[in-house]
């Protein structure tokens, strides 16, 4: 069985592009520019994942359904917080970086 996977509009316009520019920011500093588009193909790549299996990931609320991936990326990574709507659907709710404030 394969799940579609969509993403809520703050998860898609406000998470991965603050994620991203945040990282562009960042890599301008340490001069590594493609720092920024590795991290987002990470995440994209993980999230990719919940097409096959999204059960495997820890729940992320007393609701078996709501649940949250662990996007390691270099010595800290991502958290992506989504939830299995039906037999053939799962929406991505939020995705933050592993240090930023609680979601939930």
């Amino acid at each position: 069985m394969s799940f579609e996977v969509r993403f809520t509009a703050q998860a898609r316009e406000d998470d991965l592009r603050r994620l991203y520019e945040h990282l562009l920011e960042r890599a301008a500093v340490i001069e590594d520019l493609a720092q920024a588009d590795r991290a987002l193909a990470a995440i994209t790549d993980a999230l990719e994942n919940l097409r096959r299996s999204p059960f495997i990931y820890r729940k992320a609320d007393v609701d078996p359904f709501l649940r949250e991936m662990m996007i390691p990326f270099g010595g800290r990574g991502y958290v992506a917080l989504f939830e299995i709507e039906d037999a053939g659907t799962v929406t991505v709710l939020a995705v933050r970086h592993q240090l930023e404030d609680d979601y939930h």
